[in-house]
């Protein structure tokens, strides 16, 4: 029988449990959101998927025509350098992706090497698999 104004052993044990179960709750709450925020910068300034080209400078077709690079001229405006952007797409399903950006830059010399790789400017770039950025070099 505990004594009046005291809390039980039990009690006190209680509570140190709960306190342990918040502070667990707490860290994985806030480990959840650090990811997220890191996912998103990195999603809103260093993805070059999210690259879309504005004048295009070129279009080749790979040797067996499976794929189809086209190259664009980006203008950065007042603050930053012309870039180019070259992106890939598979004739077969039409979906495309962003294989090449390099700034500062105004032109795009692409020459197909094989079926699947091309080279853009003197980076060789397998289409499958391969991405060049600049911002990572």
């Amino acid at each position: 029988m505990p004594i009046l104004g005291r809390p039980s052993k039990c009690a006190w044990i209680m509570g140190g449990v709960r306190m342990k179960n918040k502070l667990i709750t707490v860290s994985i709450m806030f480990i959840a959101l650090m990811g997220i925020a890191g996912y998103g910068i990195y999603w809103a300034f260093f993805d070059v998927q999210r690259i879309n080209g504005q004048d295009i400078l070129t279009e080749l077709a790979s040797p067996n025509n499976t794929y189809t690079v086209t190259a664009y001229l980006n203008n950065g405006g007042a603050t930053t350098d012309y870039a180019v952007l070259c992106t890939v797409t598979n004739n077969q399903t039409s979906k495309s992706k962003n294989i090449y950006w390099n700034s500062p830059c105004q032109t795009a010399a692409v020459a197909w090497v094989d079926d699947v790789t091309v080279m853009i400017n003197e980076v060789e770039l397998d289409v499958r698999h391969d991405v060049f950025d600049y911002r990572r070099q």
